[in-house]
């Protein structure tokens, strides 16, 4: 099966095609782009790159949040579109657990912590940990503070690490180790279950979105 695969969750950018389990060819940036205007063009020339007409996919799997908004409506919504135009499965992974399966199994048991800057001291994260090479979920991803994570993890007494790129903002307040990683596209593959409904498949938000939460405050008063 030819997949396409494309993370557009954060600020970076991350597009893979994949033969089965062989990456035939994997893009990332990390440059202050518009996912709008580059995701497109990139899908293109990517496809070109690997040899596959957009015709030949079997598969497009779309990281559906958390992250920003914005990145995550044109990464699913350009995902949706190009699965029901060449009528093929459509695959959803959490753009949390993609970026802890971008570190490997670093030793047994080891947590691993990705997190994303939701702002105001805050993150979307979860907990992850490598089993018999596949990642287990200890903590679903979710919303919390900064304070609420760490207390979290120094009260579970575990190992733990923490996996995410871009946090010069949050990093004096996370407390532990931080490993910088990008989103790989391609490590999204080994995630996939079972295929979306084309029809309702949408972003994983976590949390309404400022504009969202003025609208329903104004509603109430």
């Amino acid at each position: 099966m030819n997949y396409l695969l494309l993370d557009t969750s954060n600020k970076p950018m991350s597009l893979a095609v994949m033969q089965d389990d062989n990456v035939l060819v994997e893009h990332t940036t990390n440059l202050k782009r518009n996912h709008s205007i580059q995701l497109m063009p990139a899908i293109q020339s990517i496809l070109q790159e690997a040899g596959i007409d957009k015709r030949e996919l079997d598969a497009i799997v779309a990281a559906k949040g958390p992250g920003s908004y914005t990145g995550l409506r044109i990464g699913v919504t350009t995902a949706k579109t190009l699965s029901y135009a060449l009528q093929t499965k459509l695959y959803g992974v959490s753009s949390l657990e993609a970026l802890a399966a971008t570190l490997p199994d670093l030793q047994a048991g080891l947590w691993i912590v990705p997190v994303i800057d939701a702002r105001r001291e805050a993150v979307y994260t979860g907990v992850y940990y490598y089993r018999n090479g596949q990642l287990e979920t200890v903590l679903e991803d979710q919303y919390m503070t900064i304070a609420d994570l760490n207390s979290y993890l120094i009260e579970s007494k575990k190992d733990y690490i923490f996996a995410g790129n871009d946090l010069e903002k949050i990093k004096p307040l996370l407390e532990g180790k931080l490993v910088e990683t990008l989103p790989q596209a391609s490590k999204m593959k080994a995630l996939i279950h079972e295929p979306e409904n084309i029809h309702t498949f949408h972003p994983d938000y976590l949390k309404l979105s400022e504009a969202e939460r003025n609208w329903l405050n104004n509603q109430k008063s």
